[in-house]
């Protein structure tokens, strides 16, 4: 019997693991997200050479970029980044932005909610899934981060936006 997994299924089986709900975190300056993108590329020796690698950043609410892994797949670089922080003794990562350099998916959201990211961007789209957890469970997620635009889709609190007077 085959059974399909649904996406209330999917997020109820999270529930039951005990995930927990990420109710703080940073506040972030919308300036300091918009240059994310930039330095994450920066920081892609790899991909600079071959054009095709993702990648997964880590980095502090002031934009300073502390670790970074390339992976052919993008869950791959989340596993990677997940992966250093735990060897490191930095998890849960409460204070930090968890930037993709590809588009959102459940397992990224999953994997960023386990390691306590309060924040995760993306270049491109989130999936539906993914945006479903991010608001259950507390997580603030960016989509479609390019130049000076981005789209938020869970957690606006967490974004500070200057407006001139």
């Amino acid at each position: 019997m085959t059974r399909s997994i649904t996406p209330k299924t999917s997020l109820e089986s999270l529930k039951i693991r005990g995930a927990p709900a990420i109710l703080s975190g940073p506040s972030v300056d919308a300036e300091v997200i918009r240059a994310l993108p930039e330095k994450l590329r920066a920081g892609q020796g790899i991909f600079a050479a071959t054009g095709g690698l993702h990648a997964a950043g880590l980095f502090d609410a002031e934009g300073n970029l502390l670790a970074l892994r390339e992976d052919v797949g993008r869950h791959n670089a989340v596993d990677k980044l997940v992966g250093w922080a735990l060897l490191d003794g930095r998890l849960p990562l409460s204070g930090h932005v968890v930037m993709v350099s590809g588009r959102s998916s459940f397992e990224i959201l999953q994997k960023c909610l386990m390691a306590g990211a309060p924040i995760v961007c993306a270049v491109s789209a989130p999936s539906s899934l993914a945006v479903a957890l991010a608001r259950e469970f507390g997580l603030t997620l960016i989509g479609f981060l390019r130049g000076d635009r981005f789209n938020v889709y869970a957690g606006l609190e967490r974004v500070r936006v200057s407006v001139p007077l």
